[in-house]
């Protein structure tokens, strides 16, 4: 069993004045345990250490919808601006543009990069890089570590290979990539050249990392009509390697409180093993709830401590 608790003493950016808007939404972390946040605020990308003391920030005016960030080996970002950006930008960590893929929407559904792309998972053996798209898109897409174009897959609908929301990945070994199919409720399992080989299920799956055999699998909240209903969703589930859970983060029903969520987005893992979860609680209350969130803004990152 693996627990954590939260880090109630980590203050993240609330007394940097920064703001994500209620929306942190993505984050990873370096090698060295800085923490960086692709947000939806006015400063895009927000880089922290690993007390919480803002370190750098940068990228005003330069995305239109920041929806996921990788780390590669060398601490480079990739970052995934989605709609309307339609882009994956590897950038260093203090901005300088060192790659750029996409920038003008492929036909929706066409299985073309990109349409409103969703995430981004590095090959640690090859350098390669896997999108998801996502949105606008039903597909996965491989490029080598130069933006040369290999391979695509998927297709809409719910059989084995195809997506709805194809949402996150992350590598399940070398030879395996994982696929959180959000809207089909399920995770699929591909090798590295696109032949499907499994799938789980889990509840509107959202956001997955793997770290020493176990994953990490933030799960998206309900329906409107069953928000605030326990156990469904809004919750970090660990899982091992053949997708047995061996741990929940966050309580079951979900909230606004230091050990709730309402809407993990995105999660990373320290050297330590200390979780970090990023949420678009401004978003959630605003597409779910309809309501505008009042007074101060939401705490939508959050740093968890192993414990166990």
């Amino acid at each position: 069993m693996t627990g954590y608790a939260p880090a109630t003493g980590w203050r993240g950016f609330l007394d940097t004045g920064v703001t994500f808007h209620g929306d942190a939404n993505a984050v990873a972390v370096t090698s060295r345990d800085e923490v960086v946040v692709f947000n939806r605020g006015p400063v895009p990308v927000t880089v922290f250490d690993r007390s919480g003391a803002l370190t750098a920030a940068w990228g005003t005016g330069e995305f239109a919808r920041p929806h996921a960030v990788t780390v590669d080996r060398d601490d480079n970002l990739w970052l995934v601006d989605g709609r309307g950006g339609h882009t994956v930008q590897q950038r260093a960590l203090d901005g300088e543009l060192l790659l750029r893929l996409g920038g003008t929407p492929a036909e929706p559904h066409s299985g073309q990069p990109f349409n409103c792309p969703t995430d981004i998972a590095i090959h640690e053996p090859t350098g390669d890089v896997f999108v998801s798209d996502g949105y606008g898109n039903s597909s996965v897409h491989r490029f080598d570590r130069t933006g040369r174009h290999i391979l695509s897959w998927g297709t809409p609908g719910g059989d084995p290979g195809q997506f709805y929301v194809p949402h996150n990945l992350a590598f399940l070994d070398e030879e395996h990539l994982i696929v959180c199919d959000r809207e089909n409720f399920r995770l699929q399992i591909f090798t590295v050249d696109g032949a499907f080989v499994a799938q789980w299920h889990a509840f509107r799956p959202c956001a997955i990392t793997v770290r020493a055999g176990l994953v990490y699998l933030a799960e998206l909240g309900p329906a409107p009509a069953y928000h605030g209903l326990p156990d469904l969703g809004s919750r970090v589930r660990i899982l091992t390697g053949d997708g047995r859970r061996v741990g929940t983060v966050g309580a079951s029903r979900p909230g606004y409180g230091a050990d709730e969520f309402v809407a993990p987005h995105s999660i990373a893992l320290d050297s330590a093993g200390n979780l970090y979860v990023a949420e678009v609680a401004r978003t959630w209350a605003r597409d779910t709830l309809h309501i505008d969130w009042p007074g101060t803004e939401p705490v939508s990152l959050k740093k968890w401590e192993l414990t166990t």
